[in-house]
């Protein structure tokens, strides 16, 4: 169905005369029919679910093949059973998205009717990224196609394979002129952000998407911005070590820590801190009793990203930080073997690069606390992160650490599991994101939400016309002061 080629394979020039020879002929074909209705877009996500079960394998291969090694169980369950997930919720809701809503009439529109009527945007360009190859594209085409879009879609570079499958699945899947992924290194991606869409998701870090609005912005092309930073997690005084520790490391060690909302370093109480690297040790030990040759164990995607990690770890001891490295019996990784074992930092400092930059590995330091006032003060004095995570059971603390602090989401006992609840939206603030999706708001973030009013036999324009007299100023100060 879909031929689109690489635009990698053709020059600069080439390239870009390519992109925008795609983005027109989907903007034509958007253009040349009606708003598609509820049935037809069931259709389309009912299509790219059997394209998402026709490609598993194959999708789980190439995320393997991409990382090096991952683990099978997290790529179906964060990649293929996630988007299918999505893609059910959102059938069984979008007939009632799609309604217009009556508003209530407010005094200066007494005699009319209101209504918000939510409209697709039209070509909406989607950015992946590449931790999770596919469903940091799927997810995004979910709310895209919901709200009644076409869209083309740019994979993330460094999972070339993974990219691959996506394109095929696509091209088998929907026409051209509707869906299309263009593949291709770095340089196509920054020529896919310049292209004029109706609105443009980026996932990934902040410092590319701060370009990625620059970019869109001399088109004025809003965007949608999924970032990450460094989300903290905080335990309370009394809260049962025990059920914090597999939270958090659930969170931690999924994908060897790369995630964008990953727990990135912890807040504990000073008094807590033996108890909790006691406990944390014997739980990843009991996870991971090996780490060479461990298949639940993912690899770092690529070796500068290795390096960096290392690098972070090499940083912080040099610096006195106090290293607690997982790996039993020290066994040696072999060279070209992109795994770091889970390690545990204490007595950190500001001045360590582990708690400036966002890790994205299997890193936790620690930051101990005196009060709780103490700890909620560490996190606002830091850039807004895309998670807060607390673990607390008396409700008054919870409150004030909710909201105490701003951060994208909250996730209280437990890590990571507000991104799937469907009902809830997700996104960032500041430099950890702009705008949000999932559910009915991924479907409102790609919809025009137009204002419709629909006057009666009275209108208040009757009464703004000259000449005006003096009894019509009297009237207009007594209203004025009425509302005062």
């Amino acid at each position: 169905m879909n031929q689109s080629v690489n635009p990698a394979l053709i020059g600069q020039g080439d390239q870009v005369g390519q992109l925008r020879a795609l983005l027109d002929r989907q903007r034509q074909a958007f253009n040349a029919r009606p708003p598609s209705d509820h049935r037809e877009r069931i259709a389309r996500l009912d299509a790219l679910a059997a394209g998402i079960g026709r490609h598993q394998q194959a999708l789980v291969e190439a995320v393997m093949a991409d990382f090096g090694h991952r683990s099978r169980h997290e790529t179906l369950i964060s990649e293929v059973i996630s988007a299918l997930g999505e893609i059910r919720f959102t059938k069984a809701k979008l007939k009632g998205w799609m309604k217009q809503r009556r508003v209530r009439p407010t005094v200066q529109s007494l005699g009319s009717v209101g209504r918000i009527l939510y409209q697709p945007k039209g070509v909406i360009g989607i950015m992946g990224a590449w931790n999770y190859p596919a469903a940091l594209c799927f997810s995004p085409m979910i709310g895209a196609i919901a709200a009644g879009n076409h869209m083309l879609v740019k994979p993330s570079d460094l999972t070339p394979r993974t990219a691959e499958v996506i394109r095929q699945l696509v091209a088998e899947t929907f026409e051209e002129s509707y869906c299309a992924v263009v593949t291709g290194d770095v340089g196509v991606s920054v020529l896919f952000s310049t292209l004029p869409f109706d609105h443009l998701l980026y996932t990934g870090g902040t410092a590319v998407g701060c370009q990625v609005m620059q970019a869109a912005a001399r088109n004025l092309t809003p965007v949608t911005l999924e970032m990450g930073g460094k989300s903290p997690t905080l335990i309370g005084e009394r809260f049962p070590m025990a059920r914090a520790v597999q939270s958090i490391l659930m969170g931690k060690l999924l994908n060897a820590g790369q995630t964008c909302i990953a727990p990135d370093y912890l807040l504990l109480p000073k008094a807590r801190l033996q108890e909790f690297l006691e406990v944390a040790t014997a739980a990843i030990l009991e996870r991971y009793p090996r780490v060479v040759d461990n298949p639940d164990i993912t690899w770092i995607i690529n070796e500068r990203h290795h390096q960096r990690i290392l690098g972070l770890i090499e940083d912080a001891r040099d610096k006195g930080a106090r290293i607690h490295e997982l790996n039993p019996g020290h066994a040696e990784i072999p060279a070209g073997v992109r795994v770091i074992a889970p390690t545990l930092l204490y007595e950190v400092t500001d001045q360590m690069r582990v708690m400036q930059e966002e890790i994205f590995g299997p890193l936790l330091p620690i930051v101990t606390y005196d009060s709780l006032d103490q700890a909620i003060d560490y996190v606002n004095r830091r850039p807004r992160p895309l998670a807060l995570y607390l673990f607390e059971e008396d409700d008054d603390r919870i409150r004030r650490v909710v909201n105490g602090t701003i951060s994208g989401g909250v996730c209280v006992n437990d890590t990571m599991l507000h991104i799937a609840h469907q009902n809830l939206p997700f996104g960032g603030i500041g430099p950890s994101g702009l705008g949000a999706y999932h559910g009915f708001d991924g479907f409102v973030e790609f919809s025009h939400k137009k204002a419709v009013l629909y006057q009666g036999r009275f209108s208040p324009a009757a009464l703004l016309k000259p000449p005006y007299n003096e009894r019509a100023l009297k009237v207009l100060n007594w209203v004025a002061r009425r509302l005062a």
